[in-house]
């Protein structure tokens, strides 16, 4: 069995709206140096993630419940339950729920070995 983190609950991450929850996967113990981050994240109706640069590493979301408008660098997108979209190392990305109901996805930073910044 996984070691659980805490839940983490971060007000206007990244300068976005209200708040995103965050529901770790794993840990740093299981993580190591391969990634900084697995997470069930959650953002309430009218909630977002602000648009942010990716150094030395890349994000994974995928999308389980709700509907999200999804930033990728200057383009913005609609997901759905299913879709899965990756910021690679130096693009900046940022999502937001636009559905009525809570925007629930996957969240995976992994290092990139090759550039990863110290």
């Amino acid at each position: 069995m996984l070691e659980k983190p805490p839940v983490t609950i971060i007000d206007h991450a990244n300068g976005g709206k209200g708040r995103i929850i965050l529901e770790h996967i794993a840990g740093p113990e299981t993580l190591r140096e391969n990634a900084r981050l697995f997470v069930k994240a959650t953002l309430e109706k009218g909630c977002s993630m602000g648009v942010h640069k990716h150094k030395g590493d890349r994000e994974i979301y995928h999308i389980l419940s709700g509907k999200a408008l999804y930033t990728d660098n200057d383009k913005t997108y609609e997901m759905n339950p299913g879709d899965s979209a990756c910021c690679e190392n130096g693009n900046s990305h940022g999502i937001e729920n636009i559905g009525e109901e809570n925007l629930v996805f996957i969240g995976l930073i992994l290092y990139d070995l090759d550039k990863k910044e110290e």
